[in-house]
């Protein structure tokens, strides 16, 4: 994997799906979370998404996933080639911009 980059904004994506649990999500569309991770794990290995997955707390919810980019268009892409956007099966979306205090 690269070196993670050393800046100070970074965009998180925060993707809601229309599955109304991960438990559902995985007896419905299997190859659509292969093809979700695949994707995810190729954008990391690339440097341009840093860290990446599904909530799991929140059980009276829909399923929610997120993603920390380094930068807006990367975000939108990121959004934009999801197998779940694809489908129809991504609710909505946001992307926000993120100051990394650590930086």
């Amino acid at each position: 994997m690269p070196e993670l980059p050393n800046q100070r904004t970074y965009f998180v994506v925060q993707c809601f799906l229309k599955y109304p649990s991960f438990a559902e999500a995985r007896a419905k569309a299997p190859d659509e979370i292969a093809a979700h991770i695949q994707r995810s794990k190729e954008l990391h290995a690339q440097g341009v998404i840093l860290m990446a997955g599904a909530f799991l707390d929140k059980n009276d919810e829909p399923l929610s996933t997120m993603a920390i980019a380094t930068s807006r268009e990367v975000a939108e892409n990121y959004v934009h080639g999801d197998p779940f956007y694809l489908n129809g099966m991504m609710e909505s979306w946001t992307i926000r911009e993120w100051a990394n205090m650590f930086a």
